[in-house]
């Protein structure tokens, strides 16, 4: 579902500003606003399955092979999974009567049918000189028919498949456990064929690279192109503006600043939409807070980053930091003299320990420069997920005027797996607000609860019981100094629908 967490923000010198003269904006003296009441515009410029499953739907061969899909292995001569052994750097062998991490493997699709797998260790499969199966490179790219394989599945049995090396040849388990691609003879798809496998889907990712790529190069831009222009639409800003809302908070991607021409499979088209989204929010006088949400090389692995596999390297290099100032720069130079621009947030989300304090703070403290270059808007930024210490960055976030801190509230995890509804509402009122409290320090930045939601780990809640948690979570989100933006807008499931949970009486702002 999209990890939503906690939080973070920082901010430094205030030389160079642009006057700014809307009324709903703050001004450097004055960073004391009216707690905003927000939607968030989730799925809509960057991808999240979950949020509307049927955008995938029409992806037309292997739509269960996408990007970052995570697949096992097994022999049906050997009834061993193949494993990478030592997690990689080695050869693949059929050995493992079970299967876990050595025995996991992630999808790059590089057409319909052709994939190159990776390993535990980031390690790419590939054919050692000898014709066994290796995971021994680091390095890979979609032209590289090295490492590039054949997906063969049988008609009537989908998970029972072949796979053609790059050689020409089909994989085959030999008696040894070895795995080589010297296989050459037809099948009959039996159990004592050593070239066939049983495909066992462990997870799938379903973020914008996957549904990008999965329609491919001629599909792509017009299947995009008509979710931005029917997921959300003026009358949803309306809609917000008519029930008690006052902002929304919209996720976009790194890519939007490459506007028509963005790298692929990523397509152009995205930054025309968000001019009409500032539009329709002036119209109906509604804040808009920009949500970098998407980070070069992904800042915590998940689908909604942008990833194409899991893997998290942003801020591992001063690259991917580089990149994501280009990002900022753009957004905020484009849309400084727009009076619905209240805030910009620096990053969504990013995850212990893969990001690092050091990393984080040269990026905020660069991203808050950059913004203060054509505005002085808000500058909102997420504490690393996955510490254990939530204030962190609340003394470096103090020296810094406008700063913001966001933090994202849900009870989802096993901690609430077995509570019933009032102790989670309980765990609102005591342990959520002890939290915001120990945040909201004299002289320090403002807090934000940029992501809730009134789900809950409770089979069979009533309408009353999502009243009853809904409204103490207004309560007490509502004291944020910032104030709060609910997850999401729009989505499949009803309770993680504002929409549907305002027009059907679940809350009332």
């Amino acid at each position: 579902m999209g990890s939503r967490l906690i939080f973070f923000l920082i901010i430094s010198s205030l030389l160079c500003f642009i006057p700014i003269s809307h009324a709903t904006r703050p001004t450097p003296d004055d960073y004391s606003p009216d707690p905003i009441k927000a939607a968030n515009l989730g799925g809509w410029l960057v991808t999240e399955g979950w949020l509307k499953p049927e955008l995938f739907d029409n992806i037309p061969v292997n739509k269960d092979l996408l990007d970052g899909t995570q697949i096992q292995l097994k022999s049906v001569t050997q009834n061993n999974y193949l494993s990478a052994q030592n997690g990689g750097g080695s050869t693949i062998i059929a050995n493992q009567p079970t299967a876990s991490t050595w025995e996991t493997f992630k999808l790059w699709r590089v057409t319909e049918i052709t994939f190159q797998f990776r390993v535990l260790n980031w390690q790419f499969f590939g054919i050692d000189d000898n014709g066994n199966l290796v995971a021994t490179s680091t390095s890979s790219n979609d032209s590289d028919s090295s490492h590039t394989f054949v997906i063969i599945r049988k008609d009537d049995e989908p998970n029972r498949i072949r796979i053609k090396a790059p050689n020409g040849s089909l994989l085959q388990v030999n008696s040894d456990a070895t795995v080589t691609a010297d296989y050459t003879e037809n099948t009959n798809w039996g159990d004592d064929d050593p070239s066939v496998f049983v495909m066992t889907n462990v997870l799938q990712l379903k973020g914008e690279f996957q549904v990008t790529n999965g329609y491919g190069p001629d599909n792509s831009t017009s299947v995009m192109k008509k979710h931005w222009n029917s997921f959300i639409v003026e009358d949803d800003f309306k809609f917000v503006s008519e029930n008690g809302l006052n902002a929304v908070r919209i996720p976009v991607g790194w890519w939007i600043r490459f506007d028509q021409n963005p790298p692929r499979p990523f397509v152009g088209g995205s930054l025309q939409v968000l001019d009409n989204a500032f539009s329709w929010a002036e119209k109906y006088n509604i804040k808009v807070i920009i949500d970098i949400h998407a980070m070069p090389s992904s800042q915590n692995g998940w689908e909604h980053s942008g990833t194409r596999d899991g893997l998290q390297s942003w801020g591992q290099t001063d690259d991917s930091i580089d990149q994501s100032i280009l990002v900022v720069d753009f957004l905020t130079s484009r849309y400084a003299n727009r009076p619905g621009l209240y805030a910009i947030e620096l990053i969504n989300e990013p995850l212990a320990p893969g990001v690092t304090l050091d990393s984080l703070k040269k990026y905020y403290k660069s991203g808050y420069d950059t913004i203060r270059k054509y505005s002085n808007v808000y500058v909102i930024m997420s504490n690393r997920l996955s510490i254990g210490d939530p204030i962190e960055l609340i003394q470096f976030a103090s020296g810094f005027s406008g700063s913001v801190i966001d933090v994202h509230y849900y009870n989802y995890a096993s901690i609430f797996e077995g509570m019933t509804v009032q102790q989670n509402i309980d765990y609102v009122y005591q342990n959520r607000s002890s939290a915001l409290n120990s945040l909201m320090v004299s002289n320090g930045p403002l807090i934000f609860v940029g992501e809730w939601g009134d789900g809950m780990e409770v089979k069979n809640a009533s309408k009353n019981d999502y009243q009853r948690f809904g409204s103490a979570q207004l309560d007490v989100y509502g004291r944020a100094t910032f104030g709060w933006s609910y997850w999401t807008l729009k989505a499949a499931q009803n309770q993680w629908s504002l929409e549907w949970m305002i027009k059907n009486g679940y809350i009332n702002v």
